[in-house]
């Protein structure tokens, strides 16, 4: 889930405010390691270099503000190339991206809010990355089909629970609810990526900016187990998700995807897990964080999958970790569901606390390695 972006106007005024107080400073390369060292703060961004060569861009992230920060490299367009979210305080964090020729931004979202602070990224070069691995390739045409597939049989499963919501049944809409969102949470990094899409149709309620109304699934969650009712306005908003879940299965294949957006984007996913699903804040009226929760791992798991071959020849301790991580989680999270094969978990207000800190930790294993899969996949 990602909050949403301010508009156009408002988020030039608030950049050009940032950037007067900041007074960040320019610098022509980057640091002698090849990398830009990023300096986020909570009325600042700072980096070490303004132009790099296209290739592997690497950011070496520290976050001396007081709020969790968001760091992204962007098109002009605002898609996103690659990003990290939840960087906390005193802490860093090292991204590794694949970046084409071009103009574009880094951007830090103190507190993950709004435009954030930017500056401008020149990526000089023949316009392409260099050539790779051929089996990269095999794995970004593989996982673009498997983001489409994902889209696709999502729409069916959004379009059966929009109308048990715009026919009143309070009882079918909760039945669709969950599978509605597996497909999107599997890939959600996808959508994340083209920026308007996710605060649309999967932001909660504490995630609004300013103004901003509040559509999409929490917003119906909400109307479906704490209300109690379904009236008109909510009706209307079963329509907007299919109209915004169209866009999105419409626009997923004109996603920038490389190796390390899809190793980055399985980190994401795990973050997703221990930031909303872990902490039982992202299902908080339906309670069914755990269907989340294992869509999140099956589609970070898919990325590394995909992956593997070439992460191995490069660091085959990493991989065995990975495997055997990923293999924890999975049985750990089958202890909430009578069959292997159903999306019938237990609701997450029936975990014990004891249980949700197995959870976390399990989640915690496995994002520690995976952090490290993007720069395993580089070629050297």
């Amino acid at each position: 889930m990602r909050p949403a972006r301010l508009s156009a106007v408002a988020a030039v005024a608030t950049a050009a405010a940032l950037t007067a107080v900041t007074g960040c400073t320019e610098k022509s390369t980057a640091d002698g390691d090849g990398a830009i060292q990023v300096t986020a703060a909570d009325t600042k961004c700072d980096t070490s270099a303004k132009s790099v060569p296209a290739g592997q861009v690497t950011l070496k992230i520290e976050n001396k503000g007081s709020k969790a920060t968001e760091v992204e490299i962007l098109f002009p367009d605002d898609r996103i190339v690659s990003e990290k979210e939840n960087i906390g305080p005193g802490t860093k964090y090292t991204l590794t991206a694949e970046v084409k020729a071009g103009e574009y931004e880094i951007a830090c979202r103190p507190g993950m809010k709004g435009h954030g602070v930017r500056q401008k990224l020149t990526v000089t070069g023949s316009g392409a990355v260099a050539k790779r691995d051929p089996r990269l390739d095999k794995a970004v045409a593989a996982y673009r089909e498997y983001a489409q597939a994902q889209a696709d049989e999502t729409l069916p499963k959004a379009e059966a629970f929009a109308a048990a919501v715009k026919a009143g049944d309070v009882a079918a809409a909760k039945k669709a609810y969950a599978p509605s969102r597996i497909g999107w949470e599997r890939t959600e990094p996808v959508a994340e990526s083209f920026g308007d899409i996710d605060p649309k149709v999967d932001v909660r309620e504490d995630g609004l900016e300013a103004g901003q109304k509040w559509t999409g699934w929490h917003r119906l969650e909400k109307a479906l187990w704490k209300d109690g009712k379904i009236g008109a306005e909510e009706k209307a908003l079963a329509d907007q998700l299919i109209t915004d879940l169209k866009d999105w299965r419409n626009r997923v294949g004109k996603a920038e995807i490389t190796p390390t957006s899809m190793a980055n984007g399985a980190k994401e996913l795990l973050d997703e897990v221990a930031t909303g699903k872990v902490t039982g804040e992202e299902e908080r009226y339906s309670h069914t964080d755990l269907v989340d929760f294992k869509a999140n791992v099956e589609g970070a798991q898919q990325s590394y999958t995909l992956l593997k071959a070439v992460a191995q020849e490069n660091d085959q301790a990493l991989t065995a970790e990975l495997d055997k991580q990923f293999a924890a989680l999975n049985t750990l999270l089958d202890n909430y569901r009578a069959d292997k094969n159903s999306y019938d978990f237990t609701a997450y207000d029936k975990v014990a606390a004891a249980d949700r800190k197995k959870l976390s930790d399990a989640v915690n294993a496995l994002a520690e390695p995976l952090s490290k899969l993007a720069a395993a996949v580089v070629s050297k």
